[in-house]
């Protein structure tokens, strides 16, 4: 009987090790390659038999436990930050600065997140010329004589196609356009939109020269210029026509395929969804461009210089199943918090190396979602992620490798978070239920991330941007809270209202205790603005003192009330009816 038992726990003990090298060995080869259309189908009709299904099905009950310590531990365990961390506190590093100057004159540019890192926007302007959107048309205006406004150029998009982003680089002007598509029979998974890249050469403005154009036969997503790269990315379903998944796209007009061998899949990722990378050398615009595809879906990105980072976002359904197990056995105290709360987000990093090409690096898996790109920052090559669900917003640091390395306390529980953002070793947060506390978190122990102080006013902010490093403006609702008591006096309910915009600058000086120095309401519960949603409606200059964003409202007669602001110069509002723009001298510190 002893022989037998000591036989058992010998061949459990192999049983692990063998597991445990297993999913290590799959780990470090989680990334595979298409090899032929059969496997690349049996994936669109979502009966893909790798090998990895069956080793998933034969052992998810004795094993699942087993599999989340060793390999999401691995890849999202909390440990002590490296000690050679070298953190950058200074404000340089935050893309600040939303006015060029060249020697006669200054121009706005896209309000960016990141340094050295362009985005894309409706209208672009090199000072001399302004590149705009205007309907279906692309638009040159030569402003060099104020007094003598002209139109230089119309670009018209004879192709069906609706222009949606311009980049601007040197002498290339990049118009990425969408276009309605309908491949094979009709169904949710075959009707989308691809997205079309059009590259003029515009030395001559009055005669753009159009030398590269290329359409994806996936819905627009991003897209990003690096120096002289150009990044689109388009992400959607996968499409199938005549019994094939398509995998083509198109070059100068000419049909072309993706090689198998750049369509790329993780070994845990099930899904019908593709993302497509191109990359175009803006240097050498009419070269052929480079295409990869990546069978994973995506609802939030951020790039840096170095780093693309996609973020997918979705509701666990096996969280319960894991949760039974983890309430039996010492296995149970071992389970990471991603099964809290069913909301986590994976995400996907890509390496930019120095010829501009993108390598795929590894992947992670955390608790909560985010709400936009400023919910990301990378330092140093470490990743920061403000993130929330009921649980509160906390702040999640990880490494070069995405292994997370430190985590904040949540705050705010059953609040959503509004907005974030970092800047050098501070992260900002901005939640809101009733009031709109602004918490500030010390990120410079990257193991232990730390909340400062918060300050608790009414309405929120959709929109945080950096004034300098002890100021920060906050863009977003003024909100009117009513409480409804009972005959004894107490609270039985309360409700908020929007009662406008608002525009706040806060001062962050004293990390444990931010105050807002000044406000304006802007309009009434009407108001709306693209700000709230889209921080490239921003013009921001803080060396002249400027601020310039737009807003819409239903009254004709709009004015802006400074009375309730601790500085008077801050508002100088003007307006036209519906559409107003509202341009201010800023705070004075």
């Amino acid at each position: 009987m002893k022989k037998k038992i000591k036989f058992i726990i010998t061949f459990l003990v192999i049983l692990i090790f063998f597991i445990t090298f297993l999913i290590f060995f799959q780990n470090n080869t989680e990334l595979r390659t298409i090899k032929s259309d059969k496997e690349l189908t049996r994936i669109y009709n979502g009966d893909d038999s790798d090998s990895h299904h069956i080793f998933s099905s034969i052992f998810t009950l004795p094993f699942s436990l087993i599999y989340d310590i060793v390999f999401y531990n691995h890849v999202s365990h909390t440990g002590a930050a490296s000690d050679n961390i070298d953190v950058n506190s200074t404000y340089a590093t935050v893309s600040e600065s939303s006015i060029e100057s060249t020697s006669s004159k200054d121009y706005s540019t896209t309000n960016i997140q990141v340094e050295n890192v362009d985005e894309a926007d409706i209208i672009k302007t090199d000072g001399d010329y302004i590149y705009s959107i205007s309907d279906d048309n692309v638009i040159i205006t030569n402003v060099m004589l104020p007094e003598d406004i002209q139109i230089e150029a119309t670009i018209e998009l004879d192709d069906g196609s609706i222009p949606e982003d311009l980049i601007l680089y040197q002498d290339k002007l990049v118009v990425i356009a969408t276009k309605s598509n309908s491949t094979g029979s009709y169904s949710y998974y075959n009707y989308n939109s691809n997205t079309i890249v059009k590259i003029y050469d515009i030395e001559d403005k009055s005669d753009p020269l159009l030398v590269k154009s290329y359409e994806l036969y996936e819905p627009y997503y991003t897209s990003r210029c690096i120096d002289n790269k150009l990044y689109v990315i388009a992400s959607g379903n996968l499409r199938e026509k005549d019994d094939k998944v398509i995998r083509t796209y198109k070059e100068d007009n000419i049909e072309q395929e993706i090689a198998l061998n750049d369509i790329k899949y993780l070994k845990d990722v099930e899904t019908t969804k593709q993302t497509i990378f191109s990359l175009v050398d803006l240097d050498n615009a009419s070269e052929d461009i480079d295409i990869s595809s990546y069978l994973i879906d995506i609802s939030n990105a951020y790039v840096s210089e170095n780093s693309i980072y996609l973020l997918d976002q979705k509701y666990d359904y096996d969280i319960s199943i894991r949760n039974i197990f983890g309430l039996y056995g010492i296995l149970g105290a071992f389970q990471d918090d991603i099964y809290s709360n069913g909301i986590t987000t994976e995400i996907y990093k890509f390496n930019i190396s120095e010829d501009g090409s993108i390598t795929y690096k590894n992947k992670s898996k955390v608790a909560g979602k985010t709400i936009n790109q400023y919910s990301l920052d990378e330092q140093n090559g470490h990743l920061r992620v403000a993130l929330y669900n009921s649980d509160g917003t906390r702040i999640v640091i990880f490494d070069e490798h995405l292994n997370q390395i430190g985590s904040s306390d949540s705050v705010a529980e059953g609040e959503q978070m509004y907005s974030s953002r970092f800047i050098g070793n501070k992260a900002y947060l901005v939640t809101y239920k009733n009031t709109d506390p602004l918490f500030v978190i010390d990120l410079s122990d990257e193991s232990k991330p730390k909340v400062l102080g918060e300050l608790h006013i009414p309405g929120y902010s959709t929109y945080l941007h950096p004034y300098d490093e002890n100021h920060l403006i906050g863009i977003g609702m003024e909100t009117e809270e009513s409480i409804t008591k009972n005959s004894s006096g107490k609270v039985t309910s309360s409700t908020t209202r929007i009662v406008g915009m608002k525009m706040a600058l806060f001062d962050v000086s004293d990390v444990n205790n931010p105050v807002q120095l000044s406000q304006t309401i802007i309009g009434d519960r009407r108001t709306t603005s693209a700000i709230l949603t889209n921080p490239k409606a921003l013009l921001f200059s803080k060396e002249k003192q400027l601020i310039a964003i737009p807003v819409n409202n239903y009254s004709e007669d709009f004015e802006v009330d400074a009375s309730n602001s601790s500085n008077s110069s801050m508002v100088n509002a003007y307006a036209n009816y519906r559409k107003i723009i509202c341009c201010r001298r800023l705070f004075s510190i």
